[in-house]
């Protein structure tokens, strides 16, 4: 049976911009939880702003569930915190393949600070140790997945390619 590939990792890792090009690559479709969620209740800021952690990850669940109950599988990028909330963790445990893109925390950093886009979790301008502490805590949830791209110093196109490779060596179609 297909499932779903999800891309899982620490904000500003490239899932988006990865998932896109994976997807265009597979000849699959693409979903961006982030995206769904901004079409169907708003910024995700003014969502955490004025209605709290809690509500996004609802909303981040709806999302991901509609995601894999509907169509074809295809490839998703999630939000940073997704594997925070356990029921999104379990849906995704169980019903799509779930990769890492693991960038250090110094890669974050470095990429927030040239992002003119707010991170609810982090504020304006996040300092590193802000940086680490929730990396950090976030790091057991996405060590959990089923493969693990080592992707600081490459490209989109390496990362692409590595985990097509994956896929062909695991016989996974998505």
């Amino acid at each position: 049976m297909k499932q779903h590939l999800a891309l899982v990792g620490f904000m500003a890792a490239g899932k988006s911009t990865i998932g896109k090009k994976l997807a265009r690559k597979l000849k699959c479709a693409f979903f961006d939880t982030d995206e769904l969620i901004v079409r169907e209740h708003g910024e995700v800021s003014d969502i955490f702003y004025n209605e709290g952690e809690k509500a996004f990850r609802d909303y981040e669940l709806d999302a991901v569930s509609h995601v894999l109950d509907d169509g074809e599988p295809g490839v998703v990028a999630l939000g940073g915190g997704a594997l925070t909330y356990e029921p999104t963790s379990k849906l995704l445990k169980k019903r799509a393949y779930r990769v890492f893109i693991k960038i250090s925390p110094e890669q974050v950093a470095e990429r927030l600070h040239k992002s003119p886009r707010v991170r609810p979790m982090l504020g304006p301008s996040p300092a590193f140790s802000k940086i680490k502490e929730l990396y950090s805590k976030r790091m057991p949830q996405y060590a959990n997945a089923d493969f693990v791209v080592e992707a600081d110093g490459m490209s989109t196109t390496q990362i692409v390619d590595t985990i097509v490779e994956w896929l062909h060596k695991k016989k996974i179609e998505i």
